[in-house]
C-alpha cells in the first residue's frame, strides 16, 4: 500500500485483542494501540459533576437540557492513564487512523477520541467488518471521514436513555422503593415479562383426553390416534384459549372433550374390530434452510443450543471477531458477500458433494427487520476460505459458538431438504382415526445444520416417523388402546431467546443492546433466571403497574419502537437530533412536564402494592426486606407476612398466603425443647425459605441460631430429632493433614457445603451432610473448583507494596485475570499468563485500586515511540463538549439506561425541591 507520508502511523482500535490481530497484517510503519473501549461518558455519580454545575436543576442528569442538550463528558479514572498514553503517541505520530467498529457506537468512540486527543496530524477513518489481512489492507485504501450523522444518532441515544432513566427512576425511589430504576428499553422488557406473568395468573387449567392405539400391519407397529367420535372432532390443545385455558366458545359445539368414561366405551366397542383405511394422502415437502445469523438470531440459538445468556454469547462472539475468525457480530443483515458465498459453496462441494450445492447461490437480501440499523453483512466465518472448526485451535465455548456460526453459514447455501409426508385416515363404528408419517428423502442442508439441535446426523433419524405401506381398504388390527389425560398449559415464561425474539419483532431496542438489557433487569432485581426461564419478581409487577398507569407511553411497544425509528432518521441525516430531543423532553408534551404533573398524583402506599387475579382478598407488596403478602382480618386489622424470595407471583396460591399469614398470627408450635439449652425448637419460613430456629427472638437475643433447610427437603415432614441435627451444624469434620486447618460442614442459603480456610465447596446431592466424614471432605476439596468461589491460582506473584494483599493469577470463564484482595483485572491477550510478573501485575492493577492513586500518577506513558513529522490537517469536528476527569471508575461497554445505585449516597435537590439520593454506579 502506497503511503502518503513517511514515518509511522498510529492506528487506534477498541481492544487489545483486536489490536494484536491487526498488527499481524500491517508493516512496521504502523503502531496499533487500543483505547480499551469508551474513553469518556456522561457523569455516573454526583461526585463527577463539577461544582459550578451542581446547583443547576439539570446537573443530576449530566445534560444541560435547557441549552441544546449540552452534555458533560467525563474521562473515567480508569481511562486517564490510557488517554495520557494515546496523547503521547499522537504527538509523535505522522498520521492517525481511527479503526473502531463500523456501527454507531464505534463511530462515536472515534469522535470522542478526536475530541479528547485533539490531534494535529492528518486523520482518517478506517472501517471493516472482518479482521483478515485482505479486509484490513482493503480498508486502508478506502478510508473516509467520520460520519457525524451516526455520531449524533449515538449521542442522541445516549442522552435519551439518560433523560428517561434519570427522570423516571427518582419517582420509583420515592413512590415504591429506593434503588429501583427505569429505562427506555429496560422498562419495556420488564413490562413484557410482567404481562406474561399476569397471563399465567389468569390462566385456568382445563383437562381433555386422547385415545391412542398401537396398530399392526405386516408385523410392523405404528401409532394411531382417535380423531373424531360421532361426527365431532376430539378437542386438542389448540381448541383451548391460550390466555384463559378454557375451551374457545366457537369450538364448544364443534368438538367433544374426551373423558375417560367415553374412552372406555369406545375401547369396549372396538375390542374385536379392525380399523379400515379410507384415505391415504402422500405429499412431498421441501424445506428451506434458515438464513445466516444476525445478532438477535445468534443470541437465540446460542441460548437454545449452548445455554449461553445473551451477554455471554456476545462476549464470546466479540472474542471471535477480534481474533479474525468471524465477521462483525453486531448486524441486522442476512446478506452474504460474494466472497462468503464462494467460500461457502467451495466448502459444501468439498464436504458433501455437488448434489448438496444449489445451481445458483441463495440470496438473503430482503427487506430489513423493523428498525434495522448499520446492516453490513451476516455473521459468518471471516475470510475467503473459512477455517474449519476443528482446525481453528479454539477450545471450550469459543469453539462451540464458532462451530455454530460455521454450520449455519454453510447450511444457508445448501439445497433444500426434501421430505415425504404421509397422512392416513381410518374408521370403525362411530370413530375416525389417523396416523401420520414423515420420511426424509434427501437431507439437503439438514446434513450440516438442524436449527435448535447440536448433532445433525442424530437429529435426522429422530425427525423421521415411519409407517408401513398402507392402501385404501386395508383392515388394521389394533393391539392396545390407551387413554391419556392432558392439561392445558399457561403461556410459557420468556426465556432469553424468546424475549430477544419478541423485542426484535416489535422493533424495541437494538440486537446489539439486548444482552445488556437482559443483564440489567436481572442485576436490578426485576427478574430472576430460574433454569432457562426469566421469572419476574413482585417488584417487576409493581413497577410495571405504576409505569403503565402514569407513564404509559414509556412502556408502550409502539412508542418505544418509534423512538428507534427517529434515531435511524437522525443517523441517515433525515432528522435533526436537537429537535427530536426537544420534542421528547421539553414542552407540555415532554417527559419533564409529564413527570412533574404526574408525580403528585401517585399515592406511595397504593404504588407499592398489587392485587392479583383470583387472589383479590390479598395485597402483595414490596418493602425494604423484599416482597410480602397482607390479609385484612374480620376485625379490620391487617396482617402481613414475608414471601420467600424464590416465590414467583403466578405460583403463589391463596393456600400458600394463608399459611404464611396464619403462622405470623399464631406463631409456630415448638417441636420440642433442645436438651442442651432448654430452648424451644421451631420450623419457620422466611424470605430465603424454610429454616430451623433455636429459641425466640428477644431484645436480648435478636438473632437466635438459624439453619437453612435445603430445598430438596420438605420442611413440613421434619421431626424433632431431625431438627436437632440441623441445629448441630456446623459439624467439625477434622483437620486437613496438608494445612492442619479445620474443615467444617454446614448448610447455607445455597445448600449444604464444606469450608476449609475460606474455601467453600458445595456438598454433592448424593451425599448426606450428617453422614459426611473427613475423607469425603478431602475428596471434595481435591476436585477442581466449579462455579463461584476460590479457584486454584495459576501463579502467585507476591505481595502488593501498598495493600499488602497477595497478587495471584487465575483462569476465569473469559480468560486469565489478576486477583489482588477483592480487586480483579483481566490479563491482556497480548501479554498472556506467561508475560505477567509482579511488576506488570502492579501496573495493571493501578487502574482499579483507589489505594494506588500516587502510583497511578507516577506511572510512565507507554514506551512505544513514533517518528514525528510536522504534517497537519484540519478536520471537521463537532462543537467541543466539556471534558471533566472523573474520579469514578466505569467499565467500558453498553450503557445502563437508569441510574445504578450503591450505598454511597450524595444528596441532591430535584426540580421540585425534594431530597432524593443519587448513588454511584457500580
Amino acid at each position: 500500500m502506497a503511503k502518503s507520508v513517511q514515518g509511522k502511523t498510529l492506528v487506534i482500535v477498541e481492544s487489545p485483542t483486536k489490536a494484536k490481530t491487526i498488527r499481524k497484517f500491517l508493516s512496521k510503519d504502523y503502531v496499533v494501540e487500543s483505547c480499551m473501549g469508551h474513553i469518556r461518558d456522561l457523569p455516573q455519580s454526583a461526585k463527577d459533576i463539577p461544582d459550578k454545575y451542581k446547583k443547576e436543576p439539570w446537573s443530576r442528569l449530566g445534560v444541560n437540557v435547557d441549552n441544546k442538550f449540552d452534555p458533560i463528558y467525563c474521562v473515567p479514572k480508569n481511562k486517564t492513564k490510557i488517554v495520557s498514553q494515546l496523547k503521547a503517541l499522537v504527538k509523535d505520530a505522522d498520521e492517525l487512523i481511527l479503526a473502531t467498529d463500523e456501527d454507531r457506537e464505534g463511530e462515536s468512540i472515534s469522535w470522542h477520541l478526536l475530541e479528547v486527543l485533539k490531534p494535529k496530524v492528518p486523520i482518517k477513518r478506517m472501517v471493516f467488518h472482518e479482521i483478515t489481512k485482505e479486509a484490513i489492507l482493503k480498508s486502508l485504501k478506502e478510508v473516509r471521514d467520520i460520519d457525524y450523522n451516526m455520531v449524533r444518532a449515538q449521542e442522541a441515544r445516549r442522552i435519551l436513555d439518560r433523560l428517561v432513566g434519570y427522570t423516571i427512576s427518582p419517582v420509583l425511589w420515592k413512590k415504591v422503593a429506593f434503588g429501583l430504576s427505569a429505562g427506555r428499553v429496560q422498562s419495556v422488557a420488564v413490562r413484557l415479562i410482567a404481562e406474561r406473568e399476569h397471563e399465567r395468573i389468569r390462566f385456568v387449567k382445563s383437562k381433555y383426553g386422547s385415545l391412542n392405539g398401537d396398530a399392526l400391519k405386516n408385523s410392523e407397529y405404528f401409532p394411531v390416534r382417535l380423531n373424531s367420535y360421532k361426527g365431532k372432532k376430539l378437542a386438542i390443545g389448540k381448541d383451548f384459549d391460550e390466555l384463559t385455558g378454557e375451551l374457545q366458545k366457537e369450538r364448544q359445539t364443534k368438538v367433544i372433550v374426551l373423558e375417560e368414561k367415553i374412552a372406555n366405551q369406545i375401547k369396549a366397542t372396538l375390542q374385536k374390530q379392525k380399523l379400515k383405511v379410507i384415505e391415504v394422502d402422500e405429499k412431498p415437502v421441501s424445506r428451506k434452510p434458515a438464513p445466516p445469523f444476525i445478532t438477535s438470531t445468534l443470541q437465540q440459538e446460542a441460548n437454545r443450543k449452548l445455554g449461553l445468556s445473551s451477554r455471554e454469547a456476545m462476549q464470546v462472539a466479540q472474542k471471535l471477531y477480534e481474533q479474525g475468525l468471524i465477521t462483525y457480530m453486531r448486524t441486522d443483515s442476512t446478506f452474504l458477500s460474494q466472497q462468503a458465498i464462494e467460500a461457502s459453496r467451495k466448502e459444501i462441494k468439498n464436504l458433501y458433494g455437488a448434489k448438496f450445492l444449489p445451481e445458483s447461490p441463495r440470496d438473503y437480501t430482503s427487506k430489513k427487520a423493523k428498525g434495522a440499523q448499520e446492516a453490513h453483512e451476516a455473521i459468518r466465518p471471516a475470510g475467503t476460505d473459512f477455517i474449519k472448526p476443528d482446525e481453528s485451535e479454539l477450545t471450550g465455548v469459543q469453539l462451540k459458538l464458532y462451530d455454530l456460526i460455521w454450520k449455519r453459514t454453510i447450511a444457508s447455501q445448501m439445497v433444500n431438504a426434501e421430505q415425504k409426508q404421509v397422512s392416513v385416515k381410518m374408521e370403525a363404528q362411530d370413530t375416525e382415526w389417523n396416523a401420520s408419517g414423515m420420511t426424509i428423502t434427501f437431507a439437503g442442508f439438514l446434513k450440516a445444520y438442524v436449527e435448535g439441535f447440536d448433532d445433525p446426523d442424530a437429529e435426522l433419524s429422530d425427525r423421521e416417523i415411519h409407517l408401513p405401506e398402507l392402501k385404501v381398504g386395508d383392515n388394521i388390527e389394533v393391539k392396545d388402546y390407551k387413554y391419556n389425560q392432558h392439561e392445558t398449559k399457561p403461556p410459557a415464561r420468556f426465556t432469553e431467546a424468546s424475549l430477544v425474539q419478541k423485542l426484535e419483532k416489535e422493533g424495541v431496542g437494538r440486537p446489539s443492546t439486548y444482552a445488556s438489557i437482559i443483564g440489567t433487569i436481572q442485576d436490578r432485581g426485576y427478574v430472576k433466571k430460574v433454569g432457562n426461564q426469566l421469572q419476574p419478581t413482585f417488584t417487576a409487577l409493581i413497577v410495571s403497574q405504576l409505569l403503565k398507569k402514569f407513564f404509559p407511553d414509556y412502556v408502550d411497544l409502539s412508542f418505544t419502537s418509534s423512538m428507534e425509528d427517529s434515531l435511524d432518521e437522525i443517523a441517515s441525516g433525515d432528522k435533526d437530533w436537537l429537535d427530536y430531543l426537544t420534542s421528547v423532553y421539553l414542552g407540555k408534551a415532554g417527559l419533564r412536564h409529564l413527570v412533574e404533573t404526574k408525580e403528585e398524583l401517585i399515592n406511595p402506599e397504593e404504588s407499592r402494592s398489587i392485587t392479583l387475579k383470583g387472589l383479590e382478598n390479598y395485597s402483595f407488596r414490596v418493602g425494604r426486606y423484599g416482597a410480602y403478602v397482607c390479609r385484612t382480618e374480620k376485625d379490620g386489622t391487617e396482617v402481613c407476612a414475608s414471601l420467600p424470595e424464590e416465590s414467583a407471583p403466578a405460583d403463589v396460591s391463596g393456600e400458600t398466603a394463608d399459611k404464611l399469614i396464619d403462622l405470623k398470627i399464631n406463631g409456630a408450635d415448638a417441636l420440642g425443647k433442645d436438651p442442651k439449652t432448654g430452648l424451644p425448637v421451631y420450623i419457620l419460613n422466611g424470605r430465603y425459605g424454610p429454616y430451623v430456629q433455636l429459641g425466640d427472638a428477644t431484645d436480648e437475643e435478636q438473632k437466635p441460631k438459624r439453619v437453612s433447610i435445603p430445598a430438596q427437603i420438605n420442611h413440613e415432614t421434619i421431626d424433632f430429632p431431625t431438627a436437632l441435627k440441623f441445629l448441630s451444624l456446623p459439624l467439625e469434620l477434622g483437620l486437613n493433614p496438608d494445612t492442619s486447618k479445620e474443615i467444617k460442614a454446614g448448610i447455607g442459603r445455597f445448600g449444604p457445603y464444606i469450608v476449609h480456610d475460606g474455601d467453600f465447596r458445595s456438598i454433592p446431592k448424593e451425599l448426606d451432610i450428617f453422614a459426611l466424614k473427613l475423607h469425603d471432605a478431602l475428596e471434595i476439596l481435591s476436585r477442581p473448583k466449579k462455579g463461584r468461589g476460590k479457584a486454584s491460582a495459576l501463579k502467585t506473584l507476591g505481595e502488593h507494596p501498598l495493600t499488602k494483599d497477595i497478587i495471584e493469577v487465575y483462569n476465569g470463564k473469559y480468560g486469565p485475570y489478576i486477583k489482588c484482595g477483592k480487586v480483579n483485572v483481566s490479563v491482556p491477550e497480548d501479554i498472556g499468563v506467561e508475560g505477567v510478573n509482579l511488576v506488570k501485575a502492579i501496573e495493571l492493577l493501578e487502574t482499579k485500586l483507589d489505594e494506588l492513586k500516587a502510583a497511578a500518577k507516577e506511572s510512565k506513558p507507554s514506551s512505544t515511540k513514533l517518528t514525528k513529522k510536522s504534517t497537519t490537517k484540519k478536520t471537521k469536528a463537532l462543537p467541543s463538549k466539556k471534558i471533566i476527569k472523573s474520579t469514578a471508575t466505569k467499565k467500558a461497554g453498553p450503557k445502563s439506561e437508569g441510574p445504578a445505585l450503591t450505598q454511597k449516597n450524595v444528596k441532591l435537590k430535584t426540580d421540585a425541591g425534594r431530597k432524593v439520593v443519587l448513588r454511584k454506579q457500580k
